[in-house]
């Protein structure tokens, strides 16, 4: 099979001169309003190649996320500044050896860079200090703005800019990390044609493999098949992650797929698969999980557990608009898919009590969803002075924020029987009343169902930018073979034709 998106779409840096735009824009307003001078730079350094432990083999390199959106530059080795005061924007290139040449290709000189990356000049980056100095007409040392500040999802700092010379400035380390962050949250139209391409041909990788998967095969022949079409028909060099490919009871796994557990399994009669997969296209990304049974006939047990969490998907998608908490949309998919296990008899009494007990943990311990961009978790998700919820599954919100417009946002409500947290709840006075261990038993190693889609928020809802199959009925009648989309069907009435 071809993809109807060959070829992929050309790249334009404008998404990037927009990108620092808009920091500018916000930074000067911060500026004006602490009554601060509108003078200085803001300076990030690029990410560097790595090697593999201490040898000379080289991993393949991606670069660090915010120089991303601000430079859109693929290269290793840079830095970038931009004025304060004037706007300008400065690419530091790092200088090359002769035997570059020789070795990686040409070396192209600096006037290459400024047109490829529609900066305003570019210099080598031994040359930063000198060349800071030269564009700061104020009196005292010129201020840098550095990025320095928490990643809520991993709990890292970003690393400020380190060069020759740094201490002939003064520096800033907390203005720009909270300003920055702020402007990736909210997506230009520019971004979102992105992550829709990223979108769109994951969606159709995901039909792929759903359309190839045999009883029989290696979990690791599903990622292939991923990856090879998004890499053939897409251009998607990059993951957005590490692909999960769980069938069985490794589907209740929610990290499966890392070394320890390397999508390996035979796939076996019966059995669930949960594939979380997305490609990256020019460092903007997408995360979509498909569900579906390995035969490609859903049982009525798994019917039971799939229509719960779509249920639960479609719920939240109906109730998504800006001013909408990110805490009551998980609250909303936990409840649905409590009354469907309470409808299938896995669970027992009030719905309302379940949920005061946070029995929706047990079945859905992690958060509904992230902010999506750049990177898989984009940053954003925890403003200053938002706390972090403690109760169970509350606890793993990557956000509680309130939606905006122009916020792209994952939904992925899931349903596990993961034993680790099933046997506490049924030892426990608090849950254990809730659940009827009888109906439970039979769905030990059962593994989980999970269905994430990448949702766009607008001005009076949002848009769903994920085109996957995913009632029942049609993701049997993909695997079956049937055209995706559906084809309409054409009739004939009087003279023409009626769709």
């Amino acid at each position: 099979m071809g993809s109807s998106l060959w070829p992929p779409p050309e790249v334009t840096m404008e998404v990037h001169v927009k990108n620092r735009d808009k920091l500018l824009s916000s930074l000067r307003q911060h500026l004006s309003e602490s009554s601060r001078p509108l003078h200085g730079f803001v300076l990030l350094q690029g990410g560097q190649e790595q090697t593999r432990h201490d040898t000379d083999h080289i991993e393949l390199f991606r670069q660090e996320s915010y120089f991303a959106y601000l430079f859109g530059v693929k290269e290793p080795g840079f830095y970038g500044a931009i004025d304060v005061g004037t706007g300008n924007s400065i690419l530091f290139a790092p200088r090359l050896p002769a035997e570059y040449a020789v070795w990686l290709g040409e070396i192209q000189p600096l006037s290459y860079f400024k047109e490829h990356y529609k900066v305003s000049s570019t210099c080598y980056t031994d040359e930063i200090a000198s060349v800071l100095q030269q564009h700061y007409h104020c009196s005292g040392k010129p201020l840098l703005y550095l990025l320095h500040g928490l990643n809520t999802d991993s709990n890292n700092f970003s690393k400020p800019a380190e060069f020759q010379g740094i201490d002939k400035f003064d520096k800033d380390l907390t203005t720009l990390h909270p300003i920055l962050t702020e402007c990736r949250v909210i997506k230009s139209d520019l971004e979102i044609a992105l992550i829709q391409y990223a979108n769109d041909i994951s969606s159709e990788a995901h039909i792929e493999v759903m359309r190839k998967t045999r009883v029989g095969m290696k979990e690791y022949q599903l990622e292939s098949i991923f990856l090879h079409h998004t890499y053939m028909y897409g251009g998607c060099r990059h993951c957005s992650y590490t692909c999960i490919c769980a069938t069985g009871d490794n589907s209740a796994v929610l990290h499966y797929g890392h070394a320890a557990a390397p999508n390996d399994k035979t796939l076996e009669d019966g059995d669930m698969a949960l594939l979380d997969m997305g490609a990256e296209y020019h460092f903007y990304g997408s995360d979509i999980t498909c569900s579906f049974p390995i035969n490609g006939k859903f049982t009525s047990d798994q019917s039971l557990i799939y229509s719960a969490v779509l249920d639960a998907h479609n719920a939240v998608i109906s109730a998504m608009k800006p001013g909408v908490n990110w805490v009551d949309m998980h609250i909303l998919a936990e409840k649905v898919i409590l009354e469907s296990l309470k409808r299938g008899d896995i669970t027992l009494g009030n719905v309302d009590d379940m949920m005061t007990a946070r029995l929706g943990a047990v079945f859905m311990p992690h958060g509904l969803g992230h902010l999506l961009g750049i990177d898989t978790h984009d940053p954003g998700g925890y403003l200053k002075g938002l706390e972090r919820r403690k109760e169970p599954g509350l606890k793993s919100l990557r956000t509680v924020r309130d939606l905006q417009e122009g916020m792209v946002i994952t939904v992925e409500p899931g349903c596990y029987f993961i034993d680790a947290l099933l046997l506490p709840a049924l030892n426990s006075p608090e849950t254990s009343k809730f659940l009827n261990r009888e109906v439970i038993d039979r769905f030990k190693g059962f593994g989980g169902v999970r269905i994430e889609s990448d949702v766009l928020v607008t001005a009076v809802g949002c848009y769903n930018m994920t085109k996957c199959p995913r009632e029942i009925q049609e993701i049997e009648a993909v695997m079956a073979g049937a055209p995706w989309p559906p084809q309409k069907i054409s009739t004939h009435v009087g003279n023409g034709l009626q769709s």
